[in-house]
């Protein structure tokens, strides 16, 4: 009796009949034999079509298929250390096989198995998702979104929904998209975590997990229009608690997916080593030691072109060398905490005795990765937010929900944002982050 598998499952079936559906990712072969390789989205697998154990139309099926055309195989399993594949050491020994469409010769595959240019695969994103780079990417996203969700849930944390479309800016007000509401101005929401704030004065513990948009006018490897941000905030808690439970989660999410994925890492050829090393605790650095030790780099630099680059004074934000610079000199992710409050959000709380500097934390990762969190506590005191928000210009009554929150039982607490997409091209060790997400918006760009 044939059995319908899916290809990740195929240890299972060894010496038995199955079938499975799917693509034509490749085809070798010629004269009697055929070595069709089969995707079908859980993985690919090697099909030989041998003529003289075939009917002829069985075979001419198998000789005539085109790349990406789709396909039924039958036939048995063979286990075969040299078989190529995912999981590799397979094979299926054709016994029939029909085509449900192919691909015609003359209007043929436009990505074909050769080298292609970014804009190129970047205008067929509908059909570059089919490559084996791109599927190792995508699933190793989900098991990070995944395990995202499971350890928050876990570990005590609310799911909370929070508005796409709001009245009002996070962060910085120049980067907002502004939409028409019915005749009043509305903005895509740059983050949740305003409104996270009120959630958590009801649960104590939660996130929120969604797309957020910044009308950025950047071009940098790092940056996306349309991204996805995982934002826990917690009641009662300090900034060294908010480290403790940020390096806990990443390492979570890193061990997870070297646990579950070694195969795609293998295809994306990742130093699995750099990922085997984060581990907690991670290190941790005031911005202050921070500025000190780049300045010490900086003379240690004979390089004209990285020295220009290097060059920081107090109360300037990390651009990316100076976070990979840092990053470098740790080789794990590390914690640079307490930063200028001049170049933070506004509702951070200050340092005691120093309120040039504010209770703020940001992650950067190892291999020039730079950011992937950023947190720190927040202003929980009334009078104290209701000075920030003057002291910056921010119009009161655009938020005067959030500036209320303080006034019923407010209470200390923290917390952050994880970009996916940032965690996704560190963890696969990818130069841009326009793989890490199916259908990338980066700047002019729509389509597809």
């Amino acid at each position: 009796m044939t059995t319908l598998i899916s290809i990740a499952d195929i240890a299972q079936y060894v010496d038995q009949e199955v079938t499975i559906r799917g693509w034509l990712y490749n085809k070798t072969g010629k004269g009697k034999l055929q070595f069709l390789k089969v995707r079908d989205g859980t993985g690919l697998i090697q099909s030989v079509a041998f003529k003289k154990d075939l009917p002829e139309d069985v075979f001419e099926t198998a000789r005539s298929l085109t790349q990406e055309s789709s396909v039924q195989v039958t036939g048995i399993v063979r286990a075969d250390e040299r078989a190529p594949g995912y999981p590799g050491g397979y094979e299926i020994g054709i016994t029939t096989l029909e085509a449900v469409q192919i691909v015609p010769e003359d209007t043929p595959y436009p990505i074909a198995h050769k080298e292609h240019g970014t804009e190129f695969l970047m205008d067929n994103r509908h059909l570059w998702l089919r490559s084996m780079r791109q599927w190792a990417i995508l699933r190793i996203r989900a098991t990070i979104i995944r395990t995202i969700r499971n350890w928050l849930d876990d570990n005590g944390y609310l799911l909370v929904d929070t508005p796409i479309l709001s009245s009002l800016a996070g962060e910085n007000s120049t980067d907002l998209f502004e939409v028409d509401y019915f005749g009043e101005p509305a903005y895509l929401a740059q983050t949740g975590q305003l409104y996270n704030e009120a959630n958590m004065m009801s649960f104590g513990k939660v996130y929120c997990f969604g797309p957020t948009f910044r009308a950025e006018q950047s071009k940098t490897r790092r940056h996306l229009i349309e991204f996805w941000m995982v934002e826990p905030e917690m009641a009662y808690f300090n900034l060294e608690e908010l480290m403790d439970m940020e390096e806990a989660f990443v390492s979570a999410i890193v061990q997870t997916v070297l646990k579950a994925h070694r195969q795609e890492l293998e295809i994306l050829e990742r130093d699995i080593s750099m990922l085997e090393a984060v581990q907690t605790p991670f290190a941790r650095i005031s911005y202050d030691d921070a500025i000190t030790k780049l300045k010490e780099i900086y003379e240690q630099t004979d390089d004209p072109e990285r020295k220009a680059m290097l060059k920081i004074e107090w109360g300037e934000d990390f651009g990316s060398p100076h976070e990979t610079a840092l990053a470098e000199a740790f080789n794990k992710p590390v914690f640079v905490y307490h930063y200028p409050t001049a170049i933070k959000a506004f509702y951070m709380q200050p340092v005691e005795g120093r309120p040039e500097v504010c209770r703020s934390v940001d992650l950067l990762a190892p291999e020039g990765y730079g950011e992937i969190t950023g947190g720190s506590e927040r202003i929980y005191d009334a009078e104290l937010l209701a000075q920030r928000v003057k002291e910056i210009g921010i119009n009161p009554e655009n938020y005067s929900w959030y500036l209320q929150l303080r006034d019923f039982g407010s209470v200390p607490h923290a917390g952050f944002g994880l970009g996916v997409e940032r965690t996704v091209a560190w963890i696969c060790g990818l130069n841009h982050v326009r793989e890490t997400i199916p259908y990338p918006r980066i700047l002019n760009r729509l389509q597809p």
